[in-house]
């Protein structure tokens, strides 16, 4: 059962000066020290990249920014995250934010990508994104423009039982609806999820 049990995470933090502030996790005690750093650095490395994205984007100097996480699963042998920053630059209409996610698969030892979690070769793209299509019909979400597919790589985390499908500020909806999270249960694409991944593990009910 003790390979079963949650992973340990501690909080860090980079700062940049003062109302410039970036949380985030890092993992400890694991019994692989190489797995432990590689998924350290992954977490560390996207951090840095949302910084980027955000002091690069605007020619303004940036008066305020906040990196956050949150842990959305860590049981199952399955850890995923997500990080988000807010930065606001001078003179700005109203601040801007990111969120970007990491899903470890603490069994198998390997950051996975979207494609990682289904059977090879299944159209996991057209299954997701009917899926997000009739979410929009039912929920009344006002598009920017036409929604067709998600991307192979689209942005998601993994929580009890469910892989929640999102987009960026801007990608598919007005500012206003901020970020657009589609979750959808894991018994929903239960016949194209590979078993023996995070999927398959958050669907049994034992």
């Amino acid at each position: 059962m003790f390979h079963m049990l949650p992973v340990s995470i501690t909080t860090l933090f980079m700062k940049q000066g003062p109302k410039k502030t970036v949380l985030y996790p890092q993992v400890f005690s694991l019994s692989n020290m190489r797995w432990q750093m590689e998924i350290n650095h992954a977490i560390v490395e996207q951090a840095k990249r949302l910084m980027k994205e955000q002091i690069g984007n605007m020619p303004t100097a940036v008066e305020e920014m906040l990196g956050l996480y949150e842990i959305k699963n860590n049981q199952r042998q399955v850890l995923s995250l997500s990080q988000s920053n807010y930065t606001y630059h001078y003179h700005a209409a109203h601040g801007m934010t990111y969120i970007k996610s990491l899903t470890f698969d603490m069994q198998q030892e390997r950051i996975c990508t979207l494609q990682d979690l289904f059977k090879p070769d299944s159209d996991y793209i057209g299954k997701i994104s009917a899926i997000i299509h009739e979410q929009i019909k039912d929920r009344d979400i006002q598009l920017i423009s036409p929604f067709t597919l998600i991307k192979p790589d689209q942005d998601f985390y993994l929580a009890d039982k469910t892989i929640v499908i999102y987009f960026q500020l801007y990608e598919i909806t007005p500012y206003v609806y901020g970020f657009p999270m589609f979750p959808i249960s894991v018994y929903d694409l239960q016949d194209i999820i590979d078993e023996s991944g995070p999927l398959g593990r958050l669907a049994t009910n034992n």
